[in-house]
């Protein structure tokens, strides 16, 4: 007989695997069960203070930890081979060399390994020591675009800030720190998750600041991002859904009125629906997308054998590099990609379900809702299906701060799927 449990079953065993048979029941149920009389037992004998701390002996390193780490090595080795295909071409003639972007892309990519090694070395539940400040650091850089001389605008978005050759994009840093705050947040208030005051007014404040910082800045999607994070964190943690559905509810009302808030905002994001009429304005983007992923057909046109990427394709090596992995791999090559971002995703729920602790069931299952939420949003702009929001996909688009702090992200997911066998 075939298993009928659903994500939201395994989430309410792995709560109560953490915290008992009650875990997973609201708060105030809890409170009408009488407290139990304390089993008089022998109290442990103490450990004298000079003993030394015993560390936590780490198991063998779960068959997920390497699964993980597979899938994250080959979508960062195929985004730098794409990001060299899309560029190269474009960079040569501007008068730059092909190898421009490409440099640029392979130097974050250095630096995310490092990161990356790092993140699994240190234990995930030491973050929880520096996470106020995180966030602090993470929500003032969110100023720094607007700083004159080295705030930059790119298509209508001031969330860019340039330092010579380099530019960041501060709303990377933030969805790292909002992750890591949230889990924090609900492993504090676990006893009171239908709290009004202690925990659903934290919860909504984080996401409506982190989303807000976005807007301020003209960045929709990676506001969009930013709420995902918060309330995918918030429904695994086991806040009831009502008042939860309540401010989802909310959030897509403020996300809605700031899209009608400016006509050619608006205009940009309704041209998904009218691709062939708005071919040569607002949806030439999507149209060229179009044609490239065309093109591929089956097996695709081979590495560097696109024509979109010719200049017919704006941005063809960031947001849009979909569309030359469909023209240069094909199908198969799309199928591949699609299925890695599954399979990441997927290990990322298994490693959230199988954590030692809450926090770290928290953080491992925010990560994996960013790196899915942030792909279907890259993705359905690319193929037509949602509106082009300039967001990144993950591990390929060039763009050294998307890279790196994708790597570090999957860096925290590494650290708690490789202290799963922990004892």
């Amino acid at each position: 007989m075939t298993s009928t449990l659903t994500v939201a079953d395994r989430r309410r065993a792995a709560l109560e695997r953490l915290h008992g048979t009650d875990a997973a029941k609201p708060a105030r149920a809890r409170a009408a069960v009488p407290a139990r009389r304390p089993a008089l037992v022998r109290s442990a004998p103490r450990r004298p203070a000079s003993a030394p701390r015993v560390r936590p002996v780490l198991g063998p390193p779960p068959g997920t930890f390497y699964a993980i780490a597979g899938v994250v090595a080959v979508l960062v080795m195929l985004g730098l081979v794409m990001v060299l295909s899309a560029s190269a071409v474009t960079e040569a003639n501007l008068g730059h060399s092909p190898y421009r972007v490409f440099g640029k892309q392979a130097m974050w990519a250095v630096l995310g390994t490092i990161g990356l090694i790092i993140c699994v070395k240190i234990d995930y539940r030491s973050w929880r020591r520096v996470i106020l400040p995180l966030g602090v650091l993470a929500a003032a850089a969110m100023a720094a675009p607007f700083a004159p001389g080295i705030g930059a605008n790119v298509n209508g978005a001031q969330s860019w800030i340039r330092m010579g050759p380099l530019s960041v994009q501060p709303s990377e840093f933030l969805k790292l720190a909002v992750v890591l705050l949230a889990a924090d947040l609900l492993v504090r208030r676990q006893e009171d998750l239908g709290d009004r005051r202690r925990t659903l007014l934290p919860i909504g404040v984080l996401a409506a600041g982190g989303a807000g910082l976005c807007l301020v800045q003209g960045d929709l999607g990676s506001a969009v991002v930013l709420g995902a994070i918060v309330f995918s964190v918030a429904w695994i943690a086991g806040v009831p859904a009502t008042p939860l559905a309540v401010m989802v509810a909310g959030a897509a009302g403020a996300a809605l009125l700031f899209v009608v808030s400016s006509p050619r905002r608006l205009d940009r994001f309704t041209a998904f629906m009218n691709v062939t009429e708005e071919k040569d304005h607002l949806a030439y983007q999507t149209y060229q997308g179009f044609l490239s992923m065309a093109s591929g057909g089956i097996t695709g046109s081979g590495i560097g054998g696109s024509n979109g990427k010719l200049g017919y394709l704006p941005y063809a090596h960031s947001d849009f590099i979909f569309a030359v992995i469909a023209d240069e791999l094909g199908l198969i090559g799309t199928v591949a990609v699609i299925g890695g971002f599954v399979m990441l995703v997927g290990l990322g729920v298994q490693t959230a379900l199988a954590a030692p602790d809450r926090f770290g069931m928290l953080l491992a299952g925010g990560l994996a809702a960013w790196f899915g939420v942030q792909a279907i949003v890259n993705l359905g702009g690319v193929t037509g299906l949602m509106p082009v929001t300039g967001l990144t996909l993950p591990f390929f688009s060039a763009g050294g701060s998307s890279l790196f702090v994708s790597m570090l992200a999957a860096g925290l997911l590494l650290s708690v799927a490789r202290r799963v066998n922990s004892t």
